[in-house]
C-alpha cells in the first residue's frame, strides 16, 4: 500500500521555502548578486519572491496583479509543479529549460534579469525537492 504524500500549505511552503533558500550553502556562496522579484505561477496559487543578495526577504503569497511587482514570471500547471517538487523528478521536469520545451512552463517578463541570476534561480527550483511544491 502506497502513501499518499500531502502539499504543503500555501503559507508553510513558502516559509519552508525561505528557510531552506537562505541556509542552503550553494545559493549563499553564489548570490551575492541575485537581486530581483520574480512570480512562481503554479495554476491554483501564485507567488513572488522578492530576493535581496541571495536572501528571500518575502514571499507574497497570492498577490493581486499590481500589488507586488516582479521581473519575470515562471508559469506552469500544477501538475507540472507538482512533478517538479519529488525527490527525484521524471524526465523533463528536472529544469525549466526542459519543461520549457517538453512540457506546459512558460518563462515571460524580463528574461535577461531570469538570465543573470539562472544559476541562483536553477537552485532555488531544486530546492522544490526539498520543500515540495504546494499544489
Amino acid at each position: 500500500m502506497t502513501v499518499a504524500t500531502r502539499a504543503p500549505s500555501v503559507d508553510a511552503w513558502a516559509q519552508s521555502f525561505t528557510e531552506a533558500n537562505n541556509q542552503d550553502p550553494e545559493i549563499q556562496a553564489h548570490g551575492k548578486y541575485f537581486t530581483c522579484s520574480y512570480m512562481l505561477d503554479m495554476e491554483e496559487h501564485t507567488f513572488v519572491v522578492q530576493v535581496v543578495s541571495g536572501t528571500i526577504v518575502k514571499i507574497s503569497v497570492d498577490p493581486g496583479s499590481i500589488e507586488v511587482p516582479y521581473q519575470f514570471a515562471i508559469r506552469a500547471s500544477a501538475h507540472t509543479w507538482g512533478e517538479f517538487g519529488k525527490p527525484v523528478p521524471a524526465p523533463m521536469y528536472h529544469g525549466i529549460w526542459s519543461a520549457s520545451f517538453q512540457r506546459d512552463m512558460k518563462l515571460e517578463g524580463d528574461v535577461l534579469v531570469l538570465m543573470q541570476n539562472l544559476r541562483c534561480l536553477t537552485r532555488q527550483i531544486e530546492l522544490l525537492r526539498s520543500t515540495g511544491a504546494p499544489v
